[in-house]
């Protein structure tokens, strides 16, 4: 029987802390661009201009139909040639870091996008009718009227979106970023406390998606009223 060992976790506490940043960094970067691209998806798919809605349709159908492991790959070896080749990025940026949070970042626009489609849809097409009536463009409607109702009763949704998101950073795992997880498998296999420190992992995002869950919940609430 496996004899716990947690005396080592203090000590590792501040490198768990930096991994938590980095892991933090991620999915803050992933939701903006997510929801600001996802929403762009969202506005150009129902604009009726038929190549623009084809484009947005392939696209959230072919990042919702490969699994994100997958895409993680794919950019950790296409992303560090594009950066070098184009922006000539210094050598001393952490490509892996770079590469996740574009994988990320463009993967998750894909589900925003699908939300955001929803909650433009859910709005009475009254309103776009009586925008346009008002001489406002599809751009001018949909910012001044259609996205700030669709927005307001979307937002759980969004934050559920993201809670998955920040446990699903646990995979830049597979090209080597030095997140939490990572971090914390990495003491455990030099400390020789590897089912200890994963244990540690598991509580700390337990807790932090405990946390978040409780805020969506409570935010669902004030919006229902």
């Amino acid at each position: 029987m496996h004899e716990f060992n947690f005396s080592g976790v203090p000590g590792a506490l501040p490198a768990l802390w930096a991994g938590m940043i980095i892991t933090l960094q991620i999915t803050a970067l992933a939701i903006v661009f997510g929801i600001v691209w996802g929403t762009i998806l969202a506005v150009i798919r129902l604009s009726g201009v038929r190549s623009l809605a084809s484009f947005s349709k392939a696209y959230v159908t072919l990042f919702r139909s490969i699994p994100l492991v997958m895409v993680l790959l794919w950019f950790y070896l296409l992303v560090p040639e594009v950066l070098q080749s184009l922006l000539h990025v210094p050598p001393t940026t952490d490509i892996r870091l770079v590469s996740a949070m574009v994988a990320f970042s463009l993967f998750e626009a894909a589900y925003y996008s699908e939300i955001i489609r929803a909650g433009i849809q859910a709005v009475p097409r009254g309103q776009v009718s009586a925008s346009f009536a008002l001489g406002m463009t599809y751009a001018q409607a949909m910012r001044l009227i259609i996205l700030p109702q669709a927005f307001r009763a979307m937002v759980p949704l969004l934050l559920t979106q993201a809670i998955v998101l920040f446990q699903d950073t646990s995979l830049v795992y597979v090209i080597g970023v030095g997140d939490f997880f990572r971090t914390a498998t990495n003491i455990g296999d030099r400390d020789g406390t590897n089912v200890e420190m994963i244990l540690v992992a598991g509580l700390g995002y337990f807790v932090i998606c405990l946390i978040a869950s409780n805020l969506v919940k409570a935010l669902q609430k004030k919006v229902a009223r």
